[in-house]
């Protein structure tokens, strides 16, 4: 029996040492939270595309005889997307806020002409809004305006938040009247993803408990409501545990979903190569693009998209840690419990570890009423990464020394 050299062991001890010095001064620089941001979600969104074209291509030419008909559409969305965040990215805190009442009001409105005749039914929600060709789902805008509105109302009461009533007032009402439309239209999941922006605008101002306790009794009472109003939806929620139970009703969405991550195995099929995805996985280019993710790119595909959103969440965060802004704060974190909290549900449905409620993997699924949004709100945190103090001296230095290069080649 051999002993380890004590010498070997040593030198692995400061490879370790030094390469965890090399990691800790990495993430301590100025700009690594913009970065960061960039870079996962630039990966997010590529990943989104690849995936969109490889899963919705059978679907795309049975309905269109065209295989890149869906992924066309959401290069389309892509394209508005990008100029969208680029140019929130830039604006300032102050013009930002002078969106927010105006943000809540137009979303309300929104959602209130879905139940006119403007509004359309897709899978038993009346949730979508459309003109002629034009369909968008105003909910999903919901999303960024309630965010950006209650971080806006919060940050101009911040001094006073500790009464009940600045916290309640006027928030709490103006979320539950937005949650309340979506609720209209029986739209469970979106509802949900609402109360927990509503439930994280809460906890980050420092709300009583009894404030918590008043908000999940309403969930639970508007889960069972909306539940109990469709057979469907109750068979999804008290079958999604064991989808195999029924599984040539409510549980054959989550059992085919089961079946492509398991056949993906390790390092997946390769990209192109689902088999689910020909027919027998309904949604699959939208709330189960994971799955198809998984069948093609196995389980190091799936881990890698779950790990750059947790990437984006924890530079939001330390961008919201580090900054003394309060708006900056309230928004840093409502943005990331909506996209960190979307992306949750949408894997614990394809897992079969919650019901199946219609959400989609930000970024990734396909549908431009989500993805615009998403990159707005992606494109309002990095520039609040890039306009903290340090991280804007950096970026100044750089700009400094770039001109100071191209001068001297000019000279030269």
């Amino acid at each position: 029996m051999t002993t380890a050299d004590p010498l070997d062991q040593t030198r692995r001890r400061s490879a370790l040492g030094s390469w965890y010095a090399s990691v800790r001064e990495a993430l301590d620089r100025p700009l690594t939270a913009y970065y960061l941001l960039l870079g996962a979600s630039g990966l997010l969104l590529t990943i989104g595309l690849v995936m969109v074209l490889s899963a919705s291509s059978v679907y795309s030419y049975e309905q269109n005889g065209n295989s890149y008909a869906v992924v066309e559409r959401q290069l389309v969305w892509v394209l508005i997307g990008i100029p969208c965040a680029f140019v929130a990215s830039r604006l300032p805190h102050s013009l930002i806020r002078r969106f927010a009442w105006l943000g809540l009001f137009t979303s309300i409105v929104l959602l209130g002409l879905t139940q006119t005749g403007l509004g359309r039914t897709v899978n038993g929600n009346q949730n979508w809004l459309g003109v002629g060709p034009f369909v968008v789902q105003p909910a999903e805008i919901a999303k960024l305006a309630i965010v950006l509105w209650a971080a806006h109302v919060y940050a101009m009461k911040d001094k006073r938040l500790g009464s009940f009533h600045e916290v309640f007032m006027p928030v709490v009402p103006g979320l539950l009247a937005v949650i309340g439309l979506v609720v209209f239209g029986k739209d469970l999941g979106t509802a949900l993803v609402l109360f927990a922006i509503l439930l994280a605008m809460l906890w980050v101002v420092g709300a009583p408990g009894r404030l918590f306790t008043f908000a999940l009794t309403i969930v639970g009472v508007v889960a069972i409501g909306l539940a109990s109003t469709s057979s469907e939806r109750l068979q999804r929620i008290t079958n999604f545990a064991d989808p195999f139970k029924d599984y040539h009703n409510a549980g054959w969405q989550p059992a085919h979903g089961l079946f492509a991550l398991a056949s993906g195995g390790i390092f997946g099929e390769g990209i192109g190569a689902s088999r689910q995805k020909w027919g027998e996985l309904p949604e699959a280019h939208t709330d189960f693009i994971f799955a198809v993710l998984g069948e093609e790119l196995g389980l190091v595909g799936t881990l890698l998209v779950i790990a750059l959103f947790l990437t984006i969440a924890y530079a939001a965060i330390r961008v919201a840690a580090q900054t003394k802004d309060s708006f900056v704060r309230y928004m840093t974190f409502g943005i990331v419990v909506w996209l960190l909290g979307q992306m949750i549900i949408n894997v614990g449905m394809v897992l079969a570890l919650l019901p199946v409620i219609g959400i989609p993997l930000p970024l990734v699924s396909y549908g431009g009423s989500a993805l615009v949004p998403s990159l707005v709100a992606l494109g309002i945190l990095v520039g609040f990464a890039r306009r903290e103090p340090e991280a804007a001296r950096a970026l100044a230095q750089r700009r400094k020394a770039r001109s100071a290069g191209l001068s001297a080649g000019r000279v030269s």
